[in-house]
């Protein structure tokens, strides 16, 4: 479509491609509310045969079923990352303050001295602008530049995103590295993968992306989770991060995440009739 449709015509637009609309009504406040764009550009895809044409007896609520699985699963996702991310900031925020103290973390001398100089310097100066820039809006910042003059480890860890504490942790030294990955049960290098994904995958989740089809080329080494997984392509994808998050989470939490999933995946299920809840298994990673 290369001139502007409003809600109506692009109703329109889906029936004479071939899709049903059962409930146009129903349709329309969908498109209205959540965007036709997000809705149909972004999992259109698997109803489509070999020659790009919509099966047939796709219908727009299919469609918009596997629209409302991924942004549910998403939402999970997003509250149990948020689980992880509160653990690795604790133990990296203790860790930090045992080995350096509460003052003097941030020099150069004390990250890993095989990383990239620069990147290194350029990481710490990121850190420093943004314990300058939540002066304001963190009052315990604010509190303990103006007390001490300095921010110890376990307040700025608070004000990092997860993106900024998986690039701290990728940068420690190998040492404290293993203290932290220890806890888990995992090598330094298997969890910097996991914290790589993990980033992307939050990130996703909260920029209202598509996720059940995540791939990523930044890779887990999954043998060492999950031995007789058979993969059918070299790039990480959901089924490895849901795996990758067992080991991370407690188990009664892993337990929860894995329920509200499988919640969702049975719900999508009862509404599948053009594709089988197979088909998205299998983009998501499962070895159905």
């Amino acid at each position: 479509m290369k001139e502007y449709k409003n809600n109506e015509d692009l109703i329109d637009y889906l029936i004479s491609k071939n899709v049903i609309i059962n409930d146009k009504e129903k349709a329309l406040k969908n498109i209205e509310k959540y965007s036709y764009y997000s809705i149909i550009n972004g999992y259109k895809a698997v109803f489509k045969d070999e020659n790009n044409n919509y099966k047939e007896n796709t219908t727009f609520e299919e469609i918009f079923a596997l629209y409302e699985f991924d942004k549910n699963i998403k939402a999970i996702f997003l509250k149990y990352i948020l689980e992880i991310e509160v653990v690795i900031k604790s133990l990296m925020a203790n860790i930090l303050a045992e080995e350096y103290g509460v003052e003097n973390y941030l020099k150069l001398d004390l990250f890993d001295v095989k990383a990239d100089e620069e990147l290194v310097r350029d990481f710490i100066l990121k850190i420093e602008k943004e314990i300058e820039d939540n002066y304001i809006k963190h009052p315990a910042i604010k509190h303990y530049k103006n007390t001490y003059d300095f921010v110890p480890p376990f307040v700025l860890t608070k004000i990092l995103t997860f993106g900024a504490i998986s690039k701290y942790y990728s940068l420690l030294k190998q040492s404290d590295r293993q203290k932290i990955s220890k806890y888990f049960k995992l090598s330094d290098k298997l969890l910097r993968q996991i914290l790589i994904n993990l980033t992307m995958v939050r990130n996703i989740s909260a920029h209202s992306d598509r996720l059940y089809s995540y791939r990523n080329k930044y890779d887990i080494s999954f043998k060492n989770i999950e031995k007789d997984y058979n993969r059918k392509e070299y790039l990480c994808n959901l089924y490895m991060i849901i795996k990758s998050m067992k080991v991370l989470l407690d188990e009664e939490k892993y337990q929860e995440f894995e329920d509200l999933l499988n919640k969702e995946v049975e719900k999508l299920k009862g509404k599948l009739i053009v594709i089988d809840i197979n088909d998205i298994l299998r983009i998501m990673g499962y070895d159905v």
